[in-house]
């Protein structure tokens, strides 16, 4: 048999890499697949063509195998070692991904694995663009020991030197246990999707085997137990596929990285727009309980906005959104939940997204609603004092554009809180039915004026009419207005108007904090 050509040498080459590549991407366990498709659950090229436009996903180490031996694994080397690294764009822009291939070793994190996932940060952070994890993992792979263990070390130091400098975005399609579930903690962001979605430091066998407590997966850690319990997840879905379609969309709201301003977008919504709907919902008797969000609804282009942790501490809402094309990122107390009160959940949400927006050159628009802080033994005893200055420090650390907006309540330390002009806001506004005060009319007189009303023939009447009195002396729309510590009062149906041009008017704010390694907020 005469020798084999140069060309044909080269062509068996190029079939022998295709097989490779199909076995890296297939498999090698078609019921492996079948088995993931069972549960529900997508591969991990399934995941990342959804979040990634077509076509554009480019692969790296695809052919990566694992060296480890013992417990037989020296005969078990599949490629990819059960996680899949890349980049592709996300309307265009540049994003890079890793995605856990629970068909391999459970997509278990082995020192080959780990040393992928490396790569693939060090990338993400060296081009300043987006990094999104796929989650779906059974912890650290036993097999390997601890070197398995020092791959979640590097992950961590690496999460954390991203921190602030690109967005970072972690998914959860599947089991997330142990040490594993501290980098998804370190990311900015956390989805997770209902039934297949677990989140635990310790499973379910272990919490019974110390406590005696018998709870579920999901139970312990599932999707909506983290969105509305402990506040771990942001966003939570009921199925993949919407729940990557958001991770798309979140990302169109978001800069590649801190030295970039937000992508603007022109909207059909135009930016002088009338919100007469605004009188209607917003009552002016402040003890009239209403829903925040349509009125950020009327605020923001054609009423669309992404609100984070939505079913956790209800009583703020937080959103990113565009006005006049442009992304702002809103803090607004709900009165719809707790009277809009703030409390240590409330200030915690809240400092965490006033970091996040202000880190990556976000506005600031924050609706003000407030009738104070949540009193109570428990609010003390678990620190509010401590825990709610997280959120003054937060706004005080901003440097971005800072708009707020009194709606109708002001009262006290939350007032003041809420980016009120003494700790930076650039442009402090109010509504004529904005009441801004050390505290209610009904609580301030009967302060003020105790005396008076304890000797008074009839102290009904008395309190009533210094009620009516400190109202007319203190609480009035104007005293604020009058002394400074707002800008304008201005006709609720202008507002979204005002705001666009304010916040075009700050576009290039600049403003610099004074030289030093880190502050050191409060815990």
């Amino acid at each position: 048999m005469p020798p084999a050509t140069t060309t044909e040498a080269l062509a068996d080459r190029l079939r022998d890499l295709q097989e490779r590549k199909d076995l890296a991407r297939l498999g090698a366990d078609p019921r492996a697949t079948e088995r993931q498709h069972a549960k529900g659950k997508l591969t991990a090229h399934e995941r990342i063509a959804l979040l990634l436009d077509k076509g554009s996903f480019s692969e790296v180490e695809s052919l990566r195998r694992h060296r480890a031996t013992g417990f037989g694994l020296e005969a078990k080397r599949p490629y990819t070692d059960g996680v899949v690294t890349g980049w592709g764009t996300v309307e265009g822009r540049t994003v890079f991904v890793y995605a856990h291939d629970f068909r391999i070793f459970g997509g278990a994190l082995g020192e080959a694995h780990a040393q992928k996932i490396h790569k693939i940060m060090d990338m993400a952070i060296a081009a300043g663009a987006p990094l999104v994890s796929l989650n779906d993992g059974a912890g650290a792979r036993i097999q390997e020991g601890v070197s398995a263990l020092a791959g979640y070390g590097g992950i961590f130091q690496r999460n954390t030197r991203a921190s602030g400098v690109i967005p970072q975005i972690s998914v959860m399609l599947g089991p997330c246990a142990g040490g594993a579930a501290y980098s998804p903690a370190l990311t900015d962001f956390i989805f997770a999707v209902r039934d297949i979605s677990q989140m635990f430091i310790t499973g379910p066998d272990v919490v019974k085997a110390v406590t005696g407590e018998e709870i579920s997966q999901n139970g312990l850690g599932g999707a909506d137990v983290h969105a509305g319990v402990s506040g771990v997840a942001h966003f939570v879905y009921d199925d993949e596929e919407t729940c990557l379609a958001e991770v798309r969309y979140l990302l169109s709201l978001l800069p590649a990285n801190n030295r970039e301003l937000p992508p603007s977008a022109q909207s059909g919504d135009a930016a002088d727009r009338a919100g007469d709907a605004l009188l209607d919902l917003v009552p002016a008797d402040g003890n009239r309980s209403y829903d925040i969000r349509p009125v950020i609804e009327e605020l923001v282009d054609d009423g669309e906005f992404m609100e984070v942790h939505a079913a956790w501490a209800p009583n703020i809402v937080c959103a990113l959104a565009r006005i006049d094309g442009h992304v702002v990122g809103i803090v607004a107390n709900q009165p719809a939940a707790m009277a809009g009160v703030l409390d240590i959940k409330a200030s915690e949400k809240g400092a965490r997204f006033v970091q996040f927006c202000d880190a990556f050159n976000i506005p600031l628009l924050t609706l003000v609603d407030v009738p104070g802080f949540l009193p109570g033994v428990d609010q003390e005893h678990e620190g509010i004092i401590r825990r709610g200055a997280k959120l003054l420090y937060a706004y005080c650390n901003a440097t971005v554009p800072r708009i707020s907006v009194v709606l109708r309540k002001a009262y006290g330390g939350a007032y003041i809180v809420m980016d009120s002009r003494s700790i930076g806001a650039d442009i402090a506004l109010a509504w004529p039915t904005n009441e801004i005060a050390v505290m209610g009319a009904e609580g301030a007189a009967n302060v003020v004026f105790r005396r008076e009303i304890a000797a008074a023939d009839d102290p009904e009447a008395m309190r009533s009419s210094k009620i009516e009195q400190y109202k007319q002396e203190l609480v009035h729309p104007y005293y604020a207005a009058e002394r400074g510590l707002v800008d304008d009062v201005i006709d609720p149906r202008e507002t979204r108007s005002v705001l666009g041009r304010a916040l075009a008017m700050l576009a290039t704010k600049h403003a610099d904090l004074p030289r030093r390694k880190h502050g050191n907020p409060p815990q």
